[in-house]
């Protein structure tokens, strides 16, 4: 029996993801709740987020609008950490826009510092 985690959100993670249109958030939200149970689906199309190792998970969810990206933290020890959620406005290419690039990097250290003190590792 696995262990739940707790999801936590950073920055304005939450806020975006409801912006979003209510299949999105349905699929992302379900995405999450497996994530925090430590599974996956294989029909939710997820990847390891390119450049931050395998730990960084983004799900990736399309409609007629568009593309939608919800980035979190899969593997610190304390809880699944949502980093960002927001809508690829690119239109070629699969790269990501260097802000929401360096948005995920800030929010990423912000979880980890989150996390260590969760933990009780103050060093």
């Amino acid at each position: 029996m696995s262990t739940e985690k707790p999801l936590i959100w950073v920055g304005s993670s939450k806020h975006d993801l409801l912006e979003m249109p209510e299949e999105v958030i349905d699929t992302f939200g379900y995405a999450l709740d497996l994530a925090q149970k430590g599974i996956t689906d294989p029909v939710i199309k997820t990847k390891a987020l390119a450049g931050l190792g395998s730990s960084v998970i983004e799900i990736i969810e399309s409609d007629e609008a568009g593309t939608y990206r919800a980035v979190y933290a899969a593997k610190l020890a304390s809880a699944i950490y949502v980093l960002h959620a927001f809508m690829k406005k690119s239109k070629s290419g699969i790269a990501h826009p260097k802000p929401d690039l360096e948005l995920i990097r800030k929010r990423l250290k912000y979880a980890q510092a989150l996390d260590k003190e969760a933990r009780g590792d103050r060093a």
